[in-house]
């Protein structure tokens, strides 16, 4: 970093430091208590040098007094390929009016082939969908790869984080007179400073206006070493789950996760966090209210994006072979380690096999008790001298043996009402919905100036707004279907494929059956619930399949039945509600496995078909049995010749 650049900024941070003792003896007074209220996940590595971490703040349980969940990114920057990204000059750049080309942060880190990327600072016009490609003009400085992109001009949004060629960081508090940009390479400004000299600042700013209030954030920071790079997105306007943070919690948070300085990037709808996941593709980390309410990633004018190598470390080569009710989960250590998974239907990972202590290199682990054509979220964990280490987290879906008939499809005919109902009465076989409207799959509304998305398809009957709501869908759809079942038997279910936006709770017979994206059991949905998450981008363009069996099937009944779904927006203000469904009458079997057996010159062929199994070996046929070493779980396994008796099965 330029000498002259350094002696510069010193100069700023000192004229922060009596007003930063003030800050700090606040933030002292209640750190003490914000380490035990505030929940921070450990970090978790996702690629060589980034680390993921996930907060949630619940009051009042809390000295900070916004509900808000938010997501972390630690970058180690002297890490092997760790290197920043800014958005760079536009073709045919113009000073101060075409400076970049509008993108979503997930077309940014798609384009670019990045690994991680967040939204930046502000821009013009500061419309919020405008289409890709449209030339931005964005506020105070941007360098991208040593080529000033935006000069700073103005004494608003002078805020930057800023790196050296070698990635050496830097933050300006404020850069006004505009600071020599000689050895900045990667350079992007925010709207204030945040934290200084490890204590909050933020209190310090003007609080009054809305950019000040309880709003979704972005920020950045960086350690006390200037090793770590610290982005931080607090997701808002989601009542229920996060209404967003003031910029004094901003400030704190990221104190507690060790940034020693930091700014506010922007925030709003425009508040995004990208991750590529293994193939390259974009996965947003966090639940932006701009992708609630439209069904779209804003349009910014300046990212920070991240490339990082793939991690190869303690754990690697994780693979799963998943069965009708079980799974195998193998991979390797670097040296002799424990063995156990965790795993659940979501990422909270609430089930773990039982840890086998024995020290090996080759992991093998069966997850038995799933049900059939399930997704399941899972993570490897290894301790080897005292040192736990936790893979990331990684997906599975059980398979699913049966016969199948179809009972209707999606453009089949559905009774629909907007209620409201204060129980499940409306959804018995018994009750009478003649009066109801009855209209084909799928049904919707959508309210938007633009009209609907031309993706959610096939369109059917489109249902009414809410005149009392100002134009608004009700929040809640109620939706009702006949169909017949020649007979019932144990493992009879029922596959759904769907299209619902956002969030349903479905009913057979009058029972409750199977809850999607609504709050878990035993929480009571009432008409004016409102969904916890919301399908691909915000709209019904791709299917959710799930299986009803078990006991959300026990009250199938031979003859007439009746399906009975309540459909509820995610978001009060959402614009849109879809529904539709195609029905599957399945009969699970339960095929036999079949080892065969080669013989040959050089050894012993065996092979089986199904995944899920660990094949075992004894030298009698009664036992005892033992795992043949690797261990194997993967046909076909080829024998050494070898003396005597040798008798192998497969065991789930």
């Amino acid at each position: 970093m330029n000498t002259t650049l350094t002696s510069k900024i010193a100069e700023r941070r000192t004229r922060h430091v009596s007003h930063c003792r003030a800050a700090a003896i606040l933030l002292l007074l209640i750190s003490s208590s914000l380490h035990a209220a505030l929940e921070i996940s450990p970090w978790v590595p996702v690629f060589t040098g980034i680390d993921r971490a996930a907060a949630t703040n619940k009051p009042p349980t809390s000295q900070f007094s916004s509900l808000f969940v938010a997501y972390a990114l630690r970058v180690d920057l002297k890490a092997p390929g760790i290197r920043l990204f800014i958005t760079p000059k536009a073709a045919k750049y113009v000073l101060n009016s075409a400076e970049t080309l509008g993108q979503n942060v997930s077309d940014f880190l798609k384009t670019h082939q990045l690994q991680a990327a967040v939204n930046g600072g502000r821009f013009d016009p500061a419309e919020y969908y405008p289409p890709a490609g449209t030339r931005l003009d964005v506020h105070g400085l941007v360098v991208s790869d040593g080529e000033i992109v935006s000069p700073q001009d103005t004494s608003s949004d002078s805020a930057v984080i800023a790196f050296s060629e070698k990635n050496e960081p830097v933050i300006i508090q404020k850069n006004w007179p505009a600071t020599n940009t000689a050895g900045i390479f990667s350079a992007i400004a925010g709207t204030y400073p945040l934290v200084s000299n490890g204590a909050l600042v933020a209190n310090l700013n003007n609080q009054s206006g809305f950019i000040n209030g309880v709003n979704p954030r972005t920020a950045a920071g960086i350690s006390k070493d200037r090793q770590y790079l610290y982005l931080i997105v607090i997701d808002g306007r989601q009542n229920g789950y996060s209404i967003g943070a003031l910029n004094s919690e901003t400030a704190g948070l990221m104190i507690l996760l060790g940034a020693h300085e930091a700014i506010n990037l922007d925030g709003g709808g425009s508040t995004t966090m990208v991750l590529a996941d293994s193939t390259g593709r974009p996965q947003r980390v966090n639940r932006s209210s701009a992708v609630a309410d439209s069904g779209r990633e804003r349009i910014v004018g300046s990212h920070l994006g991240i490339y990082a190598l793939p991690l190869v470390g303690f754990l690697d080569n994780i693979r799963v072979q998943p069965d009708d009710t079980a799974a195998t989960v193998t991979w390797t250590t670097a040296s002799p380690a424990t063995s156990a998974v965790q795993y659940g239907i979501d990422e909270q990972l609430i089930a773990s096999t039982s840890p086998n202590s024995t020290l090996v290199t080759q992991h093998a682990v069966r997850i038995t008790g799933l049900s059939p054509d399930t997704g399941y979220y899972f993570r490897v964990n290894s301790s080897a001298s005292g040192v736990n280490q936790v893979s990331t987290t990684q997906y599975f879906t059980t398979t699913n043996y049966f016969v199948s008939r179809m009972l209707s499809e999606i453009e089949d005919s559905w009774r629909y009402s907007v209620g409201p109902f204060t129980d499940s009465a409306w959804a018995l076989s018994t009750f009478d919905d003649s009066s109801w409207t009855e209209g084909p799959g799928l049904l919707w509304t959508d309210v938007r100036s633009t009209g609907p998305n031309p993706d959610v398809m096939p369109r059917g009957a489109e249902m009414p707004a809410s005149p009392m709501r100002g134009g608004f869908p009700f929040q809640a759809y109620y939706f009702r279907k006949h169909f017949n079942l020649s007979q019932v038997i144990p493992g009879t279910s029922l596959g759904v494929t769907a299209f619902v936006d956002d969030g349903a709770v479905i009913y057979l017979n009058g029972k409750e059956a199977y809850r999607l994206r609504m709050e878990a059991a035993p929480a009571v949905i009432e008409p004016v619930s409102l969904a916890i998450g919301f399908p691909c981008d915000g709209d019904a363009t791709c299917t959710d399949q799930f299986t009803i069996a078990g006991e959300g099937a026990d009250s199938l009944v031979a003859g007439d039945n009746v399906i009975a779904v309540e459909v509820h927006n995610y978001n009060p203000s959402s614009p849109d509600i879809t529904f539709g469904i195609a029905l599957e009458e399945r009969i699970t079997l339960s095929p036999p496995v079949v080892l065969g057996l080669a013989n040959g010159l050089s050894g012993v062929t065996l092979s089986w078909e199904r995944p899920g199994f660990v094949l075992e070996e004894s030298p009698n046929a009664g036992g005892p049995w033992t795992q043949v070493p690797g261990p194997v779980v993967s046909s076909p396994f080829k024998t050494l010749p070898g003396t005597g008796n040798r008798f192998f099965r497969l065991r789930r």
